[in-house]
């Protein structure tokens, strides 16, 4: 059993769009963070992306001079996961959102860790249990899923039937203390509580464009004017990345999923996966919705 005082060094397994920014606020925070990938390509990219928010962050008084410093000194990269997972406190899995993918990583895991350590997953719509087969303690395993981290602090706290109590409490404050709102999810649920509520808006927002009611740009403008947000539904999968969106959509069987997720796969399929790519749905680094005049009546 570990105590929230324990909790000192963190694993970060998978450096993409989620993955590298969990890493960056938890190293503002204080802790000791490792950013495990297989590709080095991929975690210099994510370092590079670091570099980009922290100073965007900066600006934006979202953070401060000393929480960079933080970042700056308290984050390591490898390519390694057996050197990843030496003297680790807690897991953070953000690997692809793949079934198959993420059981290898959790067999490959398994063989490097440490009794006592607590692992999470950050799967969006897989829950806990599809994943135990291949988790060695599995009362040390609970999903701990994060949204944008820094714009949207809502993290989802949702253990398997087995997970012990003292790890859901011990995520709880974790997430409070690396300024998260924490959630807890009662039971099972794919989508937790917020997916969930989303996946019915994105996949109606998805229904429209396919059947051409209105342009992606008016169906977002509709959005955001009408509730006053920055971002609207496609705006929102651009974020999440369009092959991450692709995969989620997939899994569904009904008519509207299996339409929707064709029309996302011409996207993906040219390389277009929104603001990690340069271009999805916008195109980036200056999104068209974040002119001036894009709600201009």
């Amino acid at each position: 059993m570990k105590t929230i005082g324990e909790i000192n060094t963190i694993l970060v397994a998978g450096a993409g769009t989620l993955g590298l920014r969990i890493a960056l606020r938890c190293a503002m925070d204080g802790y000791q963070v490792k950013m495990y990938d297989i590709s080095e390509e991929q975690l210099a990219t994510a370092r590079d992306t670091q570099v980009f928010l922290s100073r965007k962050f900066l600006k934006q008084g979202i953070v401060d001079q000393s929480m960079l410093e933080h970042a700056c000194d308290n984050i390591s990269t490898t390519t390694n996961l057996s050197k990843a997972c030496e003297n680790v406190d807690l897991i953070s899995e953000s690997v692809i959102e793949n079934l198959e993918i993420k059981q290898q990583f959790y067999q490959d895991l398994a063989q490097y860790l440490d009794n006592g350590v607590v692992v999470t997953t950050n799967t969006s719509y897989m829950l806990p249990s599809q994943l135990l087969e291949f988790v060695d303690q599995k009362d040390h395993f609970c999903a701990l899923h994060f949204h944008d981290v820094f714009n949207q602090k809502v993290v989802d706290v949702m253990p398997h039937p087995n997970t012990a109590t003292w790890v859901s409490d011990l995520l709880m404050e974790f997430g409070r203390r690396i300024h998260q709102i924490p959630v807890f999810i009662k039971k099972e649920n794919s989508g937790y509580i917020f997916n969930t509520m989303l996946m019915a808006l994105l996949g109606q927002a998805g229904h429209l464009a396919v059947h051409d009611v209105g342009s992606i740009h008016d169906i977002d403008r509709s959005f955001m004017g009408n509730f006053g947000t920055p971002i609207g539904p496609f705006g929102m999968m651009d974020q999440v990345g369009l092959d991450t969106a692709l995969h989620i959509i997939s899994a569904r069987t009904d008519r509207k999923s299996v339409e929707f997720s064709a029309f996302i796969k011409k996207y993906v399929d040219q390389g277009k996966l929104g603001f990690k790519t340069g271009e999805g749905f916008y195109k980036y680094p200056k999104p068209v919705f974040m002119d001036s005049d894009f709600l201009k009546p």
